[in-house]
């Protein structure tokens, strides 16, 4: 009896943490929902795991959410920045030592492999190693197996790696500053996740959850004007989600009456653009980048004309676009163009 106890509380701890970690992955955009879809499969295997994003996209939140959803949910999840592991730490940190291994070692002590057995180790800013620690990574790849400091035995480890990086590590390996030998180990799988900029509308999704989540319990929920709302869609998030919800903290410190402005977000430029201020800045710009900005300024001032001159009438605005009214709503929301917005003002 107490045996089953203890295994239904578990298994009621686990399906907890499962669904904490999942209700934070937070969006409708395609591209999400896109990388969202391969969470499962990721999960029902167990070989390597590459997660690649810029800083701020949720990669430790996707890898927590693959381990949770994984066989080895019941066991330890350890991350670990690589950023943080100087050279002369990183056998330690990674292998442990017996005691008496060196001059301080009064204890024998754990390594992150060790930490994480049966369970997943996340290795984030992987791109970060140093030739030593991508050796010794290597190492525990291939063979499985690693020997504590101060150890005369190799030992086993079952232990599945996610890593993640905010970087072309192809062009690290063609620096020569990343190993290619690593790099296949660790790119059996992979997984992209899409920047803020790239799924525009979950924005306003995001926001909403953010300021729930935050809100100061001694005052009501507070609102977003509509110029702060039109901030946050024009804004280029340079970090992110990981911004976006420190914007909304800070505003929700400054914001008097219940409203948050513009002024409270503090964000010091906007990506939105027009056509012609893109143009003028097209020489600083890569060519992507320059036909990125310049399809979305384009994109942003037709719709809002159109919305103008059709009063908010989606179906009218459809017809003199010469396109299909889904197709517009998707772009409209792409955009956070509310119709009803234009409506009010007939």
């Amino acid at each position: 009896m107490p045996d089953t106890f203890a295994r239904a509380t578990h298994e009621v701890i686990l399906r907890r943490r499962r669904a904490q970690v999942l209700d934070k992955l937070i969006g409708e955009a395609a591209p999400f929902l896109k990388a969202l879809g391969q969470l499962h499969r990721l999960a029902e295997s167990d070989a390597t795991v590459l997660i690649v994003g810029e800083t701020g996209t949720g990669k430790e939140l996707v890898a927590r959410a693959i381990h949770y959803l994984s066989s080895r949910a019941g066991f330890p999840f350890v991350a670990v920045n690589c950023a943080a592991l100087p050279d002369t730490l990183l056998e330690d940190e990674f292998f442990g030592h017996e005691r008496g291994a060196f001059t301080d070692a009064g204890a024998t002590r754990q390594g992150l492999l060790s930490q994480a057995e049966k369970g997943t180790l996340f290795l984030d800013e992987v791109e970060s190693l140093t030739a030593r620690g991508q050796g010794a990574l290597l190492r525990v790849l291939h063979d499985r197996t690693f020997r504590p400091l101060g150890s005369t035995s190799e030992r086993c480890v079952d232990v599945r790696f996610v890593a993640a990086t905010n970087v072309d590590l192809y062009g690290l390996v063609r620096q020569g500053a990343f190993r290619a030998d690593l790099l296949y180990r660790l790119r059996v799988l992979w997984l992209e996740l899409p920047a803020l900029r790239d799924r525009r509308e979950d924005i306003p999704l995001l926001a909403r959850h953010f300021i729930t989540k935050h809100a100061l319990r001694e005052n009501p929920e507070p609102t977003l004007s509509a110029a702060a709302s039109r901030a946050l869609l024009d804004f280029d998030w340079p970090g992110n989600v990981r911004e976006l919800e420190n914007a909304l903290i800070r505003a929700l410190h400054l914001a008097e009456d219940g409203v948050i402005e513009r002024s409270h977000l503090g964000l010091e430029s906007t990506s939105h653009e027009s056509p012609s201020h893109v143009a003028d800045a097209v020489a600083r710009l890569s060519l992507q980048e320059a036909k990125r900005r310049l399809v979305i300024a384009f994109e942003r001032e037709y719709l809002t004309r159109l919305m103008a001159e059709s009063h908010g009438n989606v179906t009218q605005a459809a017809v003199c676009a010469h396109t299909e009214r889904r197709a517009l709503g998707k772009l409209l929301k792409k955009h956070g163009i509310n119709a009803r917005d234009f409506a009010k003002a007939v």
